[in-house]
């Protein structure tokens, strides 16, 4: 029975959880420190992984938000630590713990820890949108994760779009552009019934469909898996969302297409244990 280390480097939290046959057992969380010094960011997840860290675990998996070189573990420009620059994190992780380390973006954990533990467990052409402060995507083709030839194939959110890019327009983006509040606020004004708010949701439900025409242009998944905090708000932006998509021009193209939003808590650890699964088998 193997069991992996999942760990989810976000923008706020960095956190570490212990997968074992497809049960997350537990998580510990420590907030990511506010700092210049690229060594106690290190040496902070260091010391989580090691509160987590038993004679059992097969492998450790890495879920960051930013471009990764996934093949050599290299880690480039994170927002959340702008410190790490070119942070080789898998050789790192492999010299301290002596086990096996795979490290990928963030987005790609979600949609192949989707395919693992959720939503897209019987779709083998899928792709994940992380609605968040920004817009992060990731996709499998004919089962397997697609990255392109350098990594960077899939990131629909940095398009043009409107003058700027679908992320602008997809995201919590929009909210803080036109309203100068962040997507969770522009949900909880909607939810206690602001019209001002729901209309933004309008809005913003019809610059997400015009993104899913895109993604469906350009790749026709039978699945997409929208993720993030403002996925949960969807009762708010759904019908907008599916008006602008079914203005497709090839309208079959639509007939098999499910759109979905994850329900699993913690999905980030999950699909890094799962880069763990695929590589050395589950």
């Amino acid at each position: 029975m193997k069991t992996w280390l999942g760990i989810d480097l976000g923008g706020t939290n960095m956190r570490v959880g212990v997968v074992r046959q497809n049960a997350l057992l537990g998580v510990k969380t420590r907030p990511v420190p506010q700092t210049n010094d690229s060594r106690i960011v290190y040496d902070a997840l260091v010391q989580l992984i090691r509160e987590s860290m038993t004679p059992e675990i097969n492998g450790i998996g890495v879920a960051v938000p930013g471009a990764v070189d996934h093949e050599r573990g290299v880690v480039y420009n994170l927002n959340n630590i702008p410190s790490w620059i070119e942070v080789p994190l898998k050789t790192l992780f492999e010299n301290e713990f002596k086990i096996d380390t795979e490290i990928n973006n963030d987005a790609n954990a979600f949609v192949i820890g989707e395919k693992h533990f959720g939503q897209a467990r019987d779709f083998n052409n899928v792709v994940g949108l992380i609605l968040g402060t920004g817009m992060g995507s990731g996709m499998l083709m004919n089962g397997q994760l697609y990255t392109g030839a350098n990594g960077g194939a899939g990131e629909f959110g940095m398009l043009p779009y409107e003058g700027g890019i679908l992320e602008d327009y997809c995201s919590g983006k929009f909210f803080t552009q036109h309203a100068g509040i962040t997507g969770k606020e522009a949900a909880d004004r909607a939810g206690r019934g602001d019209s001002h708010a729901q209309a933004l949701f309008f809005e913003f439900g019809k610059h997400l469909g015009a993104a899913l025409k895109t993604v469906v242009y350009a790749v026709d998944p039978e699945m997409i898996v929208l993720g993030g905090s403002i996925s949960k708000a969807i009762p708010y932006f759904k019908t907008t969302m599916l008006d602008s998509l079914n203005s497709l021009i090839f309208p079959r193209t639509l007939a098999r297409l499910q759109i979905t939003c994850s329900a699993i808590e913690h999905i980030a650890i999950l699909g890094a244990a799962a880069f763990c699964m695929e590589r050395n088998g589950k």
